[in-house]
């Protein structure tokens, strides 16, 4: 008898330690579903990487360029929540960016990371109405237009850059494209972007798995029998989708065209979101990468909760995938309001750290709140 007790205790001493051990490993759960909660959130995370915006990151010996990718990336977010926040503060940092690079895009002409600057200058123009917030954008598109680049869609070893051969390029440059389109009433600006844009699809998009490759060195290539999809790199595209979406009225062709491929990635999203609320760095390889990473989960939230406030997606079906990833975002929170758990700067699953951030995941971060603060009640 005394046996038998024995053992069961010692199996249920054993149960609780690996619940325990669970509890531990997994996020902290909050209740953050209330509009009020959800701005405190996201103006945590704004003030902290406003306060740390000229700090160096991703191992960089120098702050990143305030025209350049990571930084557009950003000012994606910081927008979004300029708009919800009480005052204009946000608005006015902004403006002081964009007077310190001269409402101009990054050096290099053709390359779509060097015009994701372009989205923050267009969106303040829509508040301020400011001609030199755009002037220097459209005569950059202008040039392209006359001056198209005859480099072929295949990246290679990084050797043709001018045109869009790699997934992220479809975040940085097209909604900027659509958004000059919008604004000025050209539909030039549209039909071009619309062109270059379904190149890359064909190029990069696995029809069999609703994702993209990274860019065409990753086609072929497996990891312990998986496909490589990069979280990040379609998390760039499916937060994209949603940009560009904004821009066109929902009985066009256009919209149609994003439309079609937002339903596929969401349908695959939902499918491979992980127990823990987040996505894999490698989005089919769970296994291979089980730490946490917050940019690629960032963009994926705002696309999903987006979706449902705009229609696109059953609230019954996917409000669950939101609130399970926003959760697993808050926790990855610090107490002084930086983001953990982001990636650094590269081209392919790999590393994260809950002490290291950068600045596109607070934007990423941002943009999702900005939805998510929506899908609860927020105006």
């Amino acid at each position: 008898m005394m046996s038998t007790f024995y053992t069961l205790n010692t199996g249920m001493h054993k149960i609780i330690m690996i619940l325990g051990m669970v509890f531990l490993l997994s996020p902290r759960v909050h209740s953050q579903e209330t509009p009020e909660k959800i701005l405190g959130e996201m103006k945590r995370v704004a003030d902290w990487q406003t306060t740390h915006f000229r700090d160096t990151y991703s191992g960089r010996e120098e702050p990143h360029h305030i025209r350049d990718w990571t930084n557009g990336a950003l000012y994606v977010g910081m927008v979004k929540w300029a708009a919800l926040a009480p005052d204009d503060q946000y608005y006015k940092w902004l403006y002081q960016i964009g007077e310190e690079g001269k409402w101009d895009l990054h050096w290099r002409k053709y390359m779509a990371d060097d015009h994701a600057v372009g989205q923050m200058y267009l969106e303040l123009y829509r508040k301020y109405q400011e001609p030199k917030m755009i002037q220097k954008t459209r005569e950059r598109y202008d040039w392209i237009m006359k001056n198209p680049s005859k480099q072929p869609i295949e990246m290679g070893q990084y050797e043709h850059l001018e045109r869009w051969t790699w997934c992220d390029a479809l975040f940085m440059g097209p909604p900027v494209w659509a958004k000059l389109s919008s604004i000025t009433g050209k539909k030039k600006y549209s039909k071009w972007m619309l062109d270059e844009y379904k190149a890359t699809v064909d190029h990069l998009f696995d029809p069999q798995e609703n994702l993209f490759f990274r860019d065409n060195t990753f086609i072929e290539k497996r990891e312990s029998g998986h496909k490589i999809f990069w979280s990040r790199g379609n998390g760039w595209v499916f937060g994209g989708l949603t940009l560009l979406m904004d821009e066109y009225e929902k009985d066009s062709k256009e919209y149609a065209y994003f439309k079609d491929i937002y339903l596929k990635m969401a349908k695959k999203l939902k499918q491979i979101q992980t127990p823990q609320g987040h996505w894999a760095m490698s989005l089919l390889g769970q296994d291979l990468y089980p730490t946490p990473e917050t940019s690629g989960t960032s963009f994926f939230t705002f696309g999903l909760a987006w979706g449902i406030n705009n229609g696109l997606l059953k609230r019954d079906e996917y409000e669950p995938v939101v609130k399970k990833a926003w959760n697993t975002l808050l926790s990855h929170i610090t107490e002084e309001g930086m983001l953990g758990y982001v990636q650094p700067i590269g081209a392919a699953p790999g590393k994260a750290w809950p002490d290291k951030t950068e600045v596109y995941g607070s934007g990423a971060f941002l943009a999702a709140g900005s939805e998510v603060y929506k899908l609860y009640g927020g105006r």
